[in-house]
């Protein structure tokens, strides 16, 4: 990981994965502190670790596209925290100055991260 880890990343292309997860630059980042239901190619619905997924596929779907809208509305920018174990980067996100985990858990499109 490069040395500028905390640094302020500005979007341009972005591409939402699921509710929680997108890619801005190419960079995969995944939303600090927020937990999104999971889409129906989710690994955690289908195995041991289920029972912690959230695994309503109707709600991933609207997660989603609520994630989607939103990082359409304005300008994007990412707040580097850290790497998580899948080697995406965590980091707090806003659009327009307005927090975008505070948005989803707000609309009940995701949840605190517990």
């Amino acid at each position: 990981m490069p040395s500028t880890l905390a640094a302020l990343v500005l979007c341009s292309v972005v591409v939402v994965h699921d509710g929680d997860t997108f890619r801005c630059n190419g960079e995969k980042i995944r939303i600090a502190n927020i937990d999104a239901p999971e889409l129906p190619d989710s690994p955690r619905c289908k195995d041991a670790r289920r029972e912690r997924a959230w695994c309503d596929y109707r709600a991933g779907y609207a997660s989603r596209d609520a994630l989607s809208a939103f990082l359409r509305s304005g300008q994007i920018k990412v707040h580097r925290q850290g790497v998580d174990r899948y080697g995406r980067t965590l980091a707090t996100v806003t659009v327009n100055g307005k927090d975008v985990g505070s948005y989803l858990v707000q609309l009940k499109m995701a949840r605190w991260w517990q």
